[in-house]
């Protein structure tokens, strides 16, 4: 089986030792990522950006997600970003979670972490 790992750069990737996404075994995994901003809004649309770069050089879209998960310290923040996530995910929603737990760091108020098909070799 070969394994892609695909970095974007980002500062926790060096520091903790991952990459933003492996493609093996059929899929594309891109890492738990949170974003840039001010608030909520911001932030989810700045991981998204991070997420759809991940997954194109991985040759996937969002329309490949079968799965996500959604990580946020306050779930009441969770709601103003679903307009959002509607966008990325289109006619193609996938399976989702979200969970309400601590972020690597107190800024951060959304983490998002995606499965989709990788393209057939």
């Amino acid at each position: 089986m070969t394994i892609r790992r695909i970095s974007s750069g980002g500062e926790f990737e060096d520091k903790i030792g991952y990459c933003r996404a492996v493609v093996a075994g059929g899929f594309v995994h891109v890492a738990g990522t949170v974003g840039q901003g001010d608030d909520v809004i911001s932030q989810c649309r700045s991981a998204l950006e991070t997420i759809r770069s991940a997954l194109q050089q991985a040759g996937a879209s969002f329309a490949d997600v079968v799965r996500v998960n959604y990580y946020l310290p306050d779930a009441a923040e969770f709601e103003p970003c679903w307009p959002l996530l509607k966008d990325a995910f289109g006619d193609h929603p996938p399976a989702a979670t979200m969970i309400e737990c601590n972020l690597i760091a107190p800024q951060f108020r959304i983490e998002i972490e995606v499965t989709a098909l990788a393209p057939s070799a």
